[in-house]
């Protein structure tokens, strides 16, 4: 893999991924992403597509501009690599896409995005040749193994420090549980959440070695949220695209499957006082179940 290839890859990648949004084609979503962003994104187009077949009129296209890619030295499959790009749809930010492809005769998919601010500094270990260092899933040196980051994450959302104490505070670790709390139960509806690992081998974590021997780590994880009605004749609200997905019907209650992608900074054992930090975290209605 070298670096003209992957602009070529991100290249291809935007101008499907932008007639797919347009048309809510998940079909042709399909055939350029894989992994927990294609799940989310093909099950957001099947919705829109559901309820919008005309596509989308007034759809923005994506934008990706001063591209940057970090390409590992692998031999064998899968092959991977991340392409660093500003894009349009994040203000002050940029996109991070992972690449995968599993042979020569495959074509190349985005499996994961993680999204972060301009001032955020990432800096990655490279060799002589600029290229970057993977890292397994059993890990190296690392406070949590990549392996075992969407155990020690859903661990932490379902009971917080006692569950995991190596995730610092931040929109997808504290603040995330605070809002739950907040909003698990109104005069009229309660919601009970359900937090699941990505299971053994679904969607395998990436992860690149940062320059302080920590990791850049993109993992997936499963998110269950039950609303109950708490008084009779009252249905949980529901909207367009969550009907396209739902099976059965919503009479007292709705029971919704979200898949969420994480992009994470673990820091190395031998940092005192250090904690993953959770970057990123793009969340996906998966499917529905009204009862």
């Amino acid at each position: 893999m070298r670096k003209a290839e992957a602009a070529t890859v991100l290249a291809d990648f935007t101008s499907t991924n932008n007639k797919a949004n347009k048309n809510f084609d998940p079909k042709l979503m399909a055939t350029i992403e894989t992994g927990p962003l294609g799940a989310s994104d093909v099950a957001g187009l099947q919705a829109k597509h559901a309820n919008n077949p005309a596509g989308n009129a007034s759809y923005v296209p994506i934008q990706l501009t001063d591209p940057s890619f970090l390409i590992p030295r692998q031999r064998g499959w899968p092959k991977w690599f991340i392409a660093d790009a500003v894009s349009n749809k994040t203000k002050n930010g940029r996109w991070l896409l992972v690449f995968q492809r599993n042979s020569s005769a495959e074509p190349w998919k985005a499996s994961h995005l993680g999204v972060y601010g301009d001032s955020t500094q990432l800096a990655f270990a490279r060799d002589g040749q600029g290229y970057v260092e993977p890292v397994s899933s059993s890990g190296s040196g690392l406070l949590v193994r990549p392996g075992d980051l969407s155990t020690a994450y859903t661990d932490y959302l379902q009971k917080g420090s006692a569950g995991s104490a190596v995730f610092a505070a931040g929109p997808a670790t504290s603040q995330l549980r605070t809002w739950r709390t907040a909003n698990s139960r109104t005069a009229t509806l309660a919601t009970q959440y359900a937090d699941q690992p990505a299971k053994a081998g679904e969607y395998p974590p990436i992860a690149l070695r940062t320059k302080d021997g920590g990791a850049l780590v993109f993992f997936a994880s499963h998110h269950t949220a039950k609303d109950t009605s708490l008084r009779a004749g009252v249905v949980p609200p529901t909207n367009a695209d969550t009907r396209a997905l739902m099976t059965g019907t919503a009479k007292t209650s709705v029971t919704y499957l979200r898949l969420a992608e994480q992009a994470a900074t673990v820091p190395p054992k031998t940092a005192t006082g250090g904690k993953v930090v959770v970057l990123s975290r793009v969340v996906g209605l998966i499917s529905a179940k009204g009862e």
